[in-house]
């Protein structure tokens, strides 16, 4: 689907994936830290964090070939190959050593992805077990829309459609479930009147 798409993906995306760079301002990784994007697609993201945070180390992977053609271009082009590792794989059985060298991350984030994956719960938790001791996951994707007029929130569904987007309206309950399994103190809250939704978990240091 994104063969073509990547070319323009950042241009149409940016009107309505909203959060995206709140999570970036919010993320701050410690000095010398590493931070993963599960679903990076064309870098745009890692880019935005490698610019803001300039003492930490980047890695992102993506289950499409195609916009990681993309991704490596725009990271060569702003000469931060040096700091972005990427990967292609599968978000729900990726091996983080195997691909970067390093079983868990400082800080962990996934953007507008988890609605895109089927078996997005098998992303979370993969997710949320890369996370070092004292680290943080990151999530914001499409909320419930509960604070929305009717209309737009009919639109909007009708528009994800097209592209195989399905918002995860149990994100908050489920978020709230994996923390309670794995120990990790878990929290979310809409935004943008239920456009979208920030989800954060925690593990202890």
């Amino acid at each position: 689907m994104y063969r073509h798409q990547r070319h323009i993906y950042d241009m149409t995306r940016k009107f309505y994936l909203l959060g995206r760079d709140e999570l970036i301002a919010t993320l701050d990784p410690p000095a010398g830290g590493s931070v993963l994007e599960v679903g990076c697609g064309t870098g745009r993201n890692l880019i935005k964090m490698a610019q803001t945070y300039p003492a930490a180390r980047f890695y992102g992977l993506d289950i499409s070939h195609e916009m990681l053609v993309t991704a490596r271009a725009s990271i060569a082009r702003a000469g931060l190959a040096e700091r972005i590792t990427l990967a292609q794989a599968d978000a729900t059985t990726f091996d983080p050593q195997a691909l970067f060298g390093r079983p868990q991350f400082d800080r962990v984030a996934i953007s507008y992805a988890l609605s895109m994956i089927p078996p997005w719960h098998d992303v979370l938790r993969h997710a949320a077990q890369t996370v070092a001791p004292g680290g943080v996951l990151l999530v914001v994707d499409f909320g419930d829309q509960a604070g929305l007029p009717p209309a737009f929130k009919r639109v909007l569904d009708r528009w994800l459609a097209l592209f195989h987007v399905t918002p995860r309206l149990t994100l908050a309950r489920d978020v709230a479930a994996l923390g309670d399994e794995l120990q990790m103190k878990a929290s979310s809250r809409p935004r943008f009147r239920g456009y979208a939704i920030e989800a954060r978990m925690e593990r202890p240091a």
